[in-house]
């Protein structure tokens, strides 16, 4: 058959979609849409040149979306070894100080909390009394998942079984740090299906699932060469010019496939079914495009405004989404250094809630430290990166420089010392990602299996296929993987 399928938004998910889908359907023409005159989505990796008064030159990385990727993610491992990617990779070591210091900075108080890395350090102040005791508890906790649910919430889970402080300190920081959201509204099977399999492997108890081996056999089909070798002892590794090196990557393979075509500044105006049974892609440009197939890797609240009303598709509106705002940062060079060796700090939920008064910042990563072989020359300098938003209102006076240092200067200052006062920085800029993470909320498993089954018949009969961070998780990973399915199910 001649098939011809459309592609819908270039982000990852769309840029793993036309990638795979070429490979599998080398006869067929790959149609990749994008609104917008770049490709890559919310991936964004610049270098920019910096000098500091001492006439200290730097070429640093700047990196405005995610800048880091986690081993585990053979999908991406895959397309790594497929784009020949392998010589651009740097790591972080799980011995480096990087992985080893992860701190918490509690909302209302000065300074970090060391996050333990070791069994021995959970002994430690102050995790002997915020951690330990909630963790020792868990096991000899009866089994209270109420009978019958098959989901909650992220804080609903922790609260139920670790208690409501530990919940709010470290279950609503980890959230913020991978979905910018409100763990009370998120859902923990979506988000930490590992949580859900663990209190049930384990009986009722999350700690005694976790020392029990996981039996699930996951699908090996991937093509990742020797790229494993690179990983082990890994902790993050990302790429020397960042992780718009994988995007950037993708979209020069399909440049020059011949099966595929790219269009850019091209806005969709809306697609649905015609009284013919045809697809139909309507472009803002007037055109009209009758694709054999369509993937959209567009949020789900976009394209249910692009469907005509006898297309419509549920649930594509169930969930909201966050909001980020996201500041770079670049000081000079300070004796002493103006953070501790680590990763970075989360915050947790502050007690009184998301509202004005509270500064608004969800974390904050160490991107000298985290990732320091990007930028080999910058030895004079210290890069940060802020992250603001989320459930956390925001207005111009929360982003504004001299506020965001001054409560830099409250979180990087240990407790009972001086405040200290944090150098200008000699370059700033502010990013705001509007909508950029969707955050499914208890239920959105089964929403999203109704979605799919409503997909397989009716006006669609399986020609259209959604994917994206808004159905199956919002890593990088989640991504490339739900690109990297696309199209199993299509007869040939």
């Amino acid at each position: 058959m001649n098939r011809h399928i459309v592609v819908l938004g270039g982000g990852l998910s769309g840029l793993s979609s036309a990638f795979h889908l070429s490979r599998r359907y080398p006869e067929a023409l790959i149609t990749l849409v994008e609104k917008t005159h770049r490709l890559g989505g919310w991936v964004s990796s610049e270098r920019v040149q910096v000098r500091d008064g001492s006439g200290h030159t730097a070429n640093i990385l700047v990196e405005s979306g995610p800048r880091t990727l986690r081993p585990n993610a053979k999908s991406v491992l895959e397309l790594i070894h497929l784009l020949g990617l392998k010589t651009s990779i740097i790591t972080t070591p799980v011995t480096s100080s990087a992985t080893k210091n992860r701190y918490l900075q509690i909302p209302e108080t000065q300074g970090l909390i060391t996050l333990p890395n070791t069994l021995t350090s959970v002994f430690s102040p102050p995790m002997r009394t915020m951690l330990l005791p909630h963790v020792l508890k868990e096991p000899v906790k009866r089994r209270n998942r109420p009978s019958g649910i098959t989901d909650e919430s992220v804080d609903s889970f922790m609260t139920r079984r670790f208690g409501p402080i530990f919940a709010r300190t470290f279950g609503s920081a980890l959230v913020h740090g991978i979905y910018a959201a409100d763990s009370r509204q998120l859902s923990v099977r979506a988000a930490f299906p590992s949580l859900w399999a663990m209190e049930d492997r384990g009986w009722g108890s999350v700690v005694r699932g976790a020392l029990l081996p996981d039996t699930a056999s996951p699908r090996v089909d991937y093509d990742v060469g020797d790229i494993p070798n690179m990983m082990k002892n890994v902790s993050v590794y990302s790429f020397t010019d960042g992780i718009g090196t994988l995007t950037g990557a993708l979209a020069t393979r399909l440049q020059n496939q011949p099966n595929v075509e790219i269009l850019c500044d091209t806005p969709i105006s809306s697609l649905g079914v015609a009284e013919n049974g045809l697809l139909e892609v309507h472009l803002a440009n007037g055109q009209k495009v009758n694709p054999t197939h369509i993937v959209s890797a567009l949020p789900l609240p976009v394209l249910n405004n692009l469907l005509s009303p006898t297309s419509s598709l549920p649930h594509l509106t169930a969930n909201p989404s966050s909001s980020v705002v996201v500041l770079n940062l670049i000081f000079p060079q300070t004796q002493p250094r103006l953070h501790p060796a680590g990763f970075g700090y989360l915050i947790p939920r502050p007690s009184s809630g998301y509202t004005l008064d509270n500064p608004g910042i969800l974390g904050t990563v160490f991107d000298s430290c985290a990732l320091s072989a990007q930028d080999s020359d910058a030895g004079n300098f210290t890069k940060m990166t802020v992250m603001m938003g989320g459930p956390n209102p925001i207005t111009p006076s929360h982003t504004d420089l001299d506020a965001v240092l001054k409560q830099l200067s409250v979180h990087l200052t240990a407790p009972d010392d001086f405040l200290k006062v944090l150098p200008d920085p000699i370059y700033t800029r502010t990013h705001h990602h509007v909508d950029c993470i969707p955050t499914p909320t208890p239920g959105h498993l089964e929403r999203m299996e109704e979605l799919k089954v409503t997909l397989a018949k009716g006006v669609w009969s399986g020609r259209l296929e959604v994917i994206g961070a808004g159905v199956r998780g919002v890593s990088l990973g989640d991504c490339v993987e739900s690109g990297k399915r696309v199209g199993e199910n299509w007869i040939s």
